[in-house]
């Protein structure tokens, strides 16, 4: 089997024959979404859309005002992300990889070097150039109390990553074990005094020590693949690159908040980001992400400001005239939130940060410096979680009008008619999701059904500039039940159950069965499911802690009395 360095000898260098240069600008990433029935599945949906928005908006069709007006606002704001989104995905056939990265990539290593040092077998070792000038790359793990062992799988891969570097473990969570395991395993250990501006001051602090041209960032809980740096660094070739990011891939899709938020993730990796590089406007998200030393220096650093310290630093570095990298292939793997509580946290932060670009920086301003397609892409960001509280809106239409007779459409409209228009849009969504993910994936839906408090209190925190908390993957804490973070989702299921045993004895009192009746039940039924989802996960919790307790009093019968310590639970995701 050939080794690394074997490959390195044998393959032949394609930008040395002009024949053979790799002259395509299509990325092979992207082979389902340049294939022609993407493109015209997507063309279909699109056309869904707007004949849906047409017959929401025909005067004609209006019904009462107040049920009117929440249907109006609501699916203004899911068509025109749903539009913005499928320009984005038919604009990411783009290959950022041009002539210059691959002239680079194969002329990373000086064979003759490595040969030298006798250094064949240890590719960690070998020294990276660009240009013929070395390259100095530091790795930052940032860990924040996670749990020592995923920290373990983290450190023990960046050693080995291909291309000589320096691994710093930046250690927030000040742990004397986490600074044992980084002298055991030949990783840098840093700790700092303060705690001030969380992650991105961690990282501020860490580039006070470490001089690299380059810096590598990684969450503790993501374990990269030998072959990061030899994939990334080689876009720094150009000057202008401020940095080059790569996709979130989870390895844990054991539950349904798992499940859902990875794959709802995954829509986002895999065809909204590298339609972003067409624009120059893909971001950094926080982790798997290289960054040129001299592009943050020139910005000031990492922005710590915000909780989302990703997306602002991305748009402070577009701001300052640097271009961006997204490469949708995966060089990392971690984990994903695994519980209600995890799930809140995460989305929390990420939907604050949004708006806050929103409330505080409004990228259509005329003194953002960026193009109009960089202001649209932000717009969208900033906007995205609008989305999220959309299906708010629509779930008080059916009680308006079980409740009140308050109609949102003209009565005259039979049940399929409407149909047929809404279908044009929901389901058209459903089967261009399916064909590009190859499955359909119910737990999307219901999370982004059911998130609505989330975002509108993220809406809130940012309107009132509260300070929102930092959570990271795998930090242990005491449990906590998930239907502490979800009382908001408990309350809005009571009142649509009751709604429907109401509108269920209006429409037997008057023998014809309405759309707001099914509509409802509908909606009682998605968050009934997700309350089952979060008795099941607090069962699983209360379990395993019986489970922890009986193998502790076993392993120390003999032991005093004394009051257990809580135990902890893994869980969440930065």
């Amino acid at each position: 089997m050939a080794t690394t360095f074997d490959r390195l000898i044998l393959e032949p260098r394609r930008t040395d024959d002009g024949r053979s240069r790799p002259q395509t600008r299509r990325a092979p990433d992207h082979e389902a979404v340049q294939s022609p029935s993407t493109t015209l599945l997507m063309l279909l949906a699109a056309a869904g859309v707007v004949v849906y928005a047409v017959f929401l908006l025909n005067p004609g069709n209006r019904g009462d005002w107040l049920p009117y007006t929440l249907v109006i606002v609501a699916e203004c704001v899911l068509v025109a992300h749903a539009l913005l989104s499928m320009w984005t995905t038919l604009s990411s056939g783009w290959n950022p990889r041009d002539f210059a990265f691959h002239h680079a990539q194969e002329r990373l290593y000086d064979l003759t070097e490595i040969i030298r040092d006798g250094a064949e077998d240890r590719p960690w070792d070998w020294q990276m150039y660009l240009e013929d000038r070395p390259v100095a790359v530091d790795v930052f793990i940032t860990t924040y109390g996670e749990d020592v062992g995923t920290i373990r799988r983290t450190v023990e891969a960046a050693l080995r990553m291909q291309g000589r570097h320096t691994t710093y473990v930046l250690d927030d969570g000040r742990s004397d074990e986490v600074r044992e395991l980084a002298a055991e395993l030949g990783a840098r250990y840093v700790r700092r005094l303060s705690g001030g501006g969380a992650k991105a001051g961690n990282i501020n602090h860490a580039l006070t020590l470490a001089k690299g041209d380059c810096f590598l960032v990684l969450d503790a809980d993501f374990v990269p693949r030998p072959e990061m740096l030899h994939e990334t660094v080689p876009f720094f070739v150009r000057d202008d690159v401020a940095f080059v990011q790569t996709p979130q891939t989870y390895g844990n899709y054991d539950t349904v908040i798992s499940r859902g938020a990875g794959y709802m993730q995954s829509v986002f990796y895999r065809f909204v980001q590298p339609g972003r590089n067409r624009f120059n406007a893909a971001f950094c998200v926080g982790t798997n992400v290289v960054f040129s030393r001299r592009a943050i220096d020139s910005v000031g650093g990492i922005h710590t400001d915000s909780k989302s310290e990703d997306v602002w630093t991305s748009l402070l570095l577009h701001e300052a005239g640097w271009r961006t990298v997204y490469i949708p292939m995966t060089l990392a793997v971690g984990d994903t939130p695994e519980t209600v509580e995890a799930y809140t946290k995460q989305q929390l932060r990420w939907a604050t940060g949004g708006f806050e670009i929103l409330l505080t920086h409004n990228p259509l301003s005329r003194r953002r410096n960026l193009t109009m397609d960089q202001r649209i892409q932000y717009l969208v960001t900033a906007t995205h979680y609008l989305t999220g509280i959309a299906p708010l809106l629509l779930l008080m239409v059916p009680a308006l009008e079980i409740y009140f007779d308050l109609s949102p459409m003209n009565l005259s409209i039979t049940p399929a008619t409407w149909a047929l228009y809404y279908a044009g849009f929901y389901v058209m969504q459903i089967l261009l999701a399916f064909y590009t993910l190859g499955s359909f994936r119910w737990e999307v839906l219901l999370l982004a059904s059911v998130s609505f408090p989330i975002y509108t209190r993220a809406l809130v925190n940012a309107f009132l500039k509260r300070d929102q908390a930092w959570h990271v993957t795998g930090r242990k804490g005491a449990y906590r039940s998930p239907f502490a973070f979800m009382v908001p989702q408990v309350l809005v299921f009571q009142f649509l159950l009751l709604t429907t045993v109401v509108g269920l004895w209006k429409d037997l009192s008057g023998a014809n069965a309405t759309l707001a009746l099914a509509w409802n039940a509908t909606n009682t039924a998605i968050l009934g499911v997700f309350v089952v989802i979060a008795w099941r996960e607090g069962r699983r919790a209360r379990a395993q802690l019986r489970a922890e307790r009986r193998a502790r009093h076993a392993v120390a019968p003999a032991a005093p009395a004394t009051t257990p310590a809580t135990p902890a639970l893994t869980g969440g995701a930065a």
